[in-house]
């Protein structure tokens, strides 16, 4: 079936045009990938060592680090997730997500993704039940899961949601976009996160007001650590 659907619609590369893949091996092998944890909240961020998810400025943000592939100012990259996050909502972009993510993660030698253990958990960013239904899936839902089946780390996908339509987040500044997500998520079934390392998912950080306040409540239900893990930051500057 896959293969008559291939020859009735194929596919293109979405940068160079390509027949054969969404995103060609010439075109994903221009995506850079980080090497390192950089602190997420600098404007140029920090290269950071020793397991450090911020950097001195920065201590006491609820968000206690960040994992992120490569840059969004890569225009692959910048075309991978519009495709996958807005019309026509390409859901098969997510194992290419995925792999530059796992990449990412593999490059950084935090052996902690690979021991896995019930004291870790993969989370995605909420969207509301009516987003989810008007877009088709929740595109943090959809890389989460992915990852999961690559890492020996449980997702739970469940316990954060988000229970307020909000505002797109696209062009506010940070106190705007801090405003506007304030008090709208929630957790339910605490016992379930009590103690736990999460790692939460998302396509990008931007400002990381979302992330932010994710942390704020899940560590208000007894996360021990939240950190993030997306395919791009979004510079600050």
């Amino acid at each position: 079936m896959s293969l008559i659907l291939e020859t009735i619609f194929p596919r293109f590369c979405l940068n160079c045009d390509e027949e054969g893949k969404l995103i060609c091996e010439d075109c994903l092998s221009l995506i850079e990938i980080n090497d390192f944890v950089y602190c997420p909240f600098c404007e140029q961020p920090n290269r950071l060592l020793n397991g450090k998810g911020v950097c001195q400025k920065h201590y006491g943000k609820f968000l206690d680090g960040l994992y992120f592939a490569t840059s969004y100012r890569n225009k692959i990259v910048k075309k991978i997730i519009t495709q996958f996050k807005y019309e026509p909502y390409l859901k098969t972009l997510s194992p290419i997500i995925a792999f530059l993510i796992i990449s990412h993660l593999i490059k950084t030698k935090n052996q902690a993704f690979w021991q896995g253990g019930e004291n870790f958990l993969i989370i995605p960013t909420p969207l509301t039940s009516h987003k989810k239904r008007s877009r088709g899936y929740n595109q943090a839902e959809v890389i989460a899961g992915e990852l999961a089946s690559v890492l020996p780390i449980a997702l739970n996908i469940d316990c954060l949601i988000k229970i307020k339509e909000t505002p797109s987040q696209v062009g506010l500044s940070l106190e705007q976009r801090q405003k506007n997500i304030q008090g709208v998520f929630l957790v339910k079934n605490s016992e379930q996160i009590a103690g736990k390392k999460i790692f939460l998912v998302d396509d990008v950080f931007t400002t990381g007001a979302t992330m932010q306040e994710c942390a704020r409540v899940l560590k208000l239900s007894g996360a021990k650590s939240v950190w993030g893990i997306t395919l791009a930051r979004e510079p600050l500057s």
